[in-house]
């Protein structure tokens, strides 16, 4: 088992529109991890470990929406804010979370609320990457980090941006990327960063690893 001292689980986009069949843009596969993810869900709850999430939040007008859609740098209209498919799913609700969107938070206390929050937390964002949300980085400051435990979807999209992002900005922290608990939208493009984040550092895992070690 992963200590949980220093450690978060990192959810990212765990939401209707990607994970569900019916969704406005299922990932492939999304279905076939929700009890894994439960899995993690619960186990983080029950042991103390704070869940730091990612979650679209999309309006009208955003650049990564298009009606015309390259399904590289833009896609349909999906996770529009106030709809059931913005939402996360059952499995992998949240607890107390405490939400952070991409308004820069310039009040000094921001680190203090951030560290004494008795929740998880959920940033929202506009475009694939988390980091563009410019509150994410002093947030995990305010968190004194050592491990992160990554998973959600999708691997060669958001996970991607996450995980090269941490990789960047946070090069000290010990990464995980738990495989069974991602998909990806191109196999082939997957398995390549998977190659690429193990090269770098990042400790590929199971669901099962990540619950017993």
């Amino acid at each position: 088992m992963i200590p949980a001292d220093r450690t978060v689980f990192w959810d990212v986009d765990t939401q209707y529109d990607f994970m569900m069949s019916d969704g406005k843009l299922y990932v492939p596969g999304s279905e076939e991890i929700i009890p894994v993810l439960g899995a993690l869900t619960d186990h983080a709850h029950d042991h103390g470990i704070r869940i730091l999430a990612s979650a679209d939040d999309h309006v009208p007008g955003h650049r990564e929406l298009s009606e015309e859609p390259d399904f590289l740098t833009t896609f349909p209209e999906h996770c529009m804010r106030g709809t059931p498919g913005q939402e996360k799913i059952a499995a992998t609700t949240l607890r107390n979370p405490l939400v952070i969107d991409p308004t820069p938070r310039e009040d000094p206390g921001f680190p203090d609320t951030v560290r004494i929050h008795d929740g998880d937390i959920l940033f929202l964002k506009y475009w694939f990457d988390v980091f563009t949300n410019p509150n994410v980085l002093p947030a995990l400051d305010a968190l004194d980090l050592q491990r992160v435990v990554l998973y959600g979807v999708a691997t060669d999209v958001c996970d991607r941006y996450a995980m090269e992002g941490l990789l960047r900005h946070r090069p000290g922290l010990t990464l995980y990327f738990v495989c069974d608990a991602a998909r990806g939208i191109d196999a082939d493009a997957s398995d390549r960063l998977r190659r690429e984040w193990k090269a770098q550092g990042v400790r590929m895992v199971t669901a099962q690893e990540v619950l017993t070690r």
